[in-house]
């Protein structure tokens, strides 16, 4: 459907970057920290935190970080197929660009940061890998426009529920929590989340507990078993297994990046 090109992490305050109107591929920009502007077809747009854009084929533009303010942005650069867009998905059709905020951010910034690792270490299939993400964040985004901008009170639930999340993921997390958090009932919250972040309880779950656990087996001295333990994995083997599934690494490949502590 799509064949990819190259995954690029921009960063910095000196930042800048021009593209012609004969460039034949796609771009899918992820701004994960600070602000930059992007000038496509005479519009000045401004990208922050959260922010996902889609620049179609051909289209030229020209960016720059904004003075004196660091950011950073994933650049995912892609050729769409002949019939990729045969579904007739409103993203991909004839504007030259897209720009929203994304619910599914938290969850796609997660694995992005997966696959640049792997990019970086020049894995084999990486640019499958990067075409799978590519496509799953596309797919998902889509599915967040079509429904729509999503009022403010459902906005207010999805941020409560984040946060109640942040504060209690080490335990059991359940739909009958969040219900009780934004005061609606335990199917509604499930919905409700699902339908803001493109994933599920459990999945924002497993995702905050393997940031932690990358921090905690490169920054600190724990141990793999104790790190299960602190994070609510009563089982070591289990904890291994989602860690690898949802990073492709093992726990242990990331302790041979802890640093050496005097």
């Amino acid at each position: 459907m799509l064949s990819f090109e190259q995954l690029c992490l921009h960063q910095g305050m000196n930042w800048y970057e021009e593209r012609s109107s004969h460039t034949p591929t796609a771009i899918l920009v992820v701004m994960t920290y600070g602000k930059c502007v992007y000038w496509i077809d005479g519009e000045k747009l401004l990208l922050e935190k959260g922010d996902f854009m889609f620049i179609a084929p051909g289209v030229d533009y020209y960016a720059k970080s904004v003075p004196t303010v660091f950011h950073e942005q994933f650049v995912l650069t892609f050729r769409m197929m002949e019939n990729f867009n045969e579904e007739g998905v409103p993203l991909l059709g004839s504007r030259p660009f897209t720009k929203a905020k994304a619910g599914c951010y938290e969850m796609m910034i997660e694995r992005l940061r997966t696959v640049w690792k792997e990019w970086q270490e020049n894995m084999p299939y990486v640019k499958l890998r990067s075409a799978a993400l590519t496509l799953e964040t596309l797919a998902l985004w889509s599915r967040e426009l079509q429904r729509g901008a999503q009022t403010s009170l459902t906005l207010q639930h999805a941020d409560r529920m984040k946060a109640y999340i942040q504060d209690h993921y080490r335990g059991k997390v359940t739909k009958e929590h969040l219900g009780t958090c934004i005061g609606r009932s335990p199917n509604h919250a499930a919905s409700l989340f699902r339908q803001t972040t493109g994933g599920t309880i459990s999945e924002f779950v497993h995702s905050l507990r393997m940031r932690t656990a990358v921090y905690m087996l490169t920054e600190s001295l724990l141990t793999v078993s104790e790190i299960s333990d602190y994070l609510g994995y009563s089982d070591v083997t289990y904890f291994q297994r989602v860690f690898k599934r949802t990073l492709g690494h093992t726990p242990s490949a990331y302790l041979n990046e802890r640093r050496q502590h005097v």
